[in-house]
Order: structure tokens, then C-alpha cells, then sequence
């Protein structure tokens, strides 16, 4: 092997090897940046992490939502009309929540609540997010399977 071509041969294994680190590195980073989205009825059947980061999806229980005095922090109920979870956020919330509305929270699981750090309404009176809509579904299929 001449000179030339091991020199070609090494640079060219570098650039692989190069191309090969960054390749992994973002997939890593991807996979920690991802929040996935689960309804209530996958909450408590398991299949949410139990302190990770991901999205609850469903609709403001009607009749849940619960304003601490002289405080941002506020406490609702998240269902998908099977099953039920309670909301922990402090914030202000986007001017289109209330009872009965889409919803999309971001935060983790705490000692059975849902803590949000991040809440999202719908913004029109026949738009439901289509992660929520797949959510509420799959657990209309689960529940109905269960009976």
C-alpha cells in the first residue's frame, strides 16, 4: 500500500468515524428532548413514566377547577370520560381555558398528581389536538375491550 492511499484510507475512516459520533449524539439528544403524549387512561394503567417529563392530554373536567387565593396556582382534573387524573399548575393559564375544553399539560407525575409546568387550551370550539383525539380513542377502545 502506497503512502498516498493509506493516508486517503486513514482520512476517510476519520470522517466516518466523525460522521458516526455526531449521527449518535443527536439521536441522544433527541430521546431526552421527547415528551409523549398519554390520556389519563394510560397514566394509570402504567404505560407513563413515572418521574420523566411528558404530556397529559383530555378535556377540563367539568366542575374541577379549584384557584388558590392571592395565588397563580390552580388545581383541575384532566379526564378522557373514562378515567381521571388531578392537575397541579402555577402559571397563568391561556385565556381560553375552562370547564369542559381540550387540554394539553406538560410536566411529571408527583406523588399521584400531575405537577404541569406547561399548559395548552384549544383554540376554537371544534378543534381538539389530534394527540388528544387519539388518546381519548384508544381509551374508548380499551375500556370498551375491558368490559
Amino acid at each position: 500500500m502506497t503512502p498516498t492511499r493509506r493516508r486517503r484510507l486513514i482520512l476517510i475512516s476519520l470522517i466516518l468515524v466523525a460522521v458516526f459520533v455526531a449521527a449518535g449524539l443527536t439521536v441522544l439528544a433527541l430521546q431526552q428532548n421527547m415528551t409523549y403524549l398519554y390520556s389519563p387512561s394510560e397514566v394509570e394503567a402504567g404505560h407513563a413514566p413515572d418521574s420523566a417529563r411528558f404530556r397529559l392530554g383530555g378535556v377540563v373536567l367539568e366542575k374541577s377547577i379549584a384557584r388558590a387565593n392571592d395565588s397563580l396556582k390552580v388545581d383541575f382534573v384532566v379526564t378522557d370520560r373514562f378515567k381521571q387524573l388531578p392537575v397541579e399548575y402555577t402559571g397563568i393559564l391561556p385565556d381560553l381555558f375552562r370547564e369542559g375544553q381540550s387540554v394539553v399539560a406538560t410536566g411529571a407525575l408527583q406523588d399521584g398528581r400531575f405537577v404541569a409546568t406547561e399548559v395548552l387550551a384549544k383554540h376554537d370550539e371544534t378543534y381538539m389536538p389530534k394527540e388528544v383525539a387519539d388518546a381519548i380513542a384508544k381509551a374508548k377502545t380499551a375500556h370498551a375491550d375491558g368490559k
